[in-house]
């Protein structure tokens, strides 16, 4: 039986990372887009939840902040997983059959 976690556990990656790591060391979205090479636009997106964290992202706050990539990876893989479980019942697929 595999363990499955509770959905108001997962968190957006980018959220934890803008309430966590961004505000407590007091840099503005400017500043820290400059410092790890995007886009403001890219950054305040993801910060804000709007857009999901790629791995090259991940690689540059872990670069910024030491923060492993691999963790900030599962936890967004976790958040959008636990989307996507919360409209499950839309998703009509039937099971495959082995051929006879």
């Amino acid at each position: 039986m595999a363990l499955e976690m509770h959905p108001s556990l997962a968190v957006h990656a980018g959220e934890w990372l803008r309430s966590e790591v961004v505000e407590p060391h007091g840099l503005t979205i400017k500043d820290l887009a400059r410092h790890i090479g995007v886009s403001r636009q890219a950054l305040s997106t993801l910060l804000n939840g709007r857009a999901g964290l790629s791995a090259e992202m991940a690689i540059r706050f872990e670069k910024a902040f030491g923060i492993r990539a691999e963790t900030l990876l599962r936890m967004q893989g976790a958040f959008d997983l636990s989307q996507a479980r919360a409209h499950e019942s839309d998703i009509r697929v039937e099971p495959l059959r082995k051929a006879a």
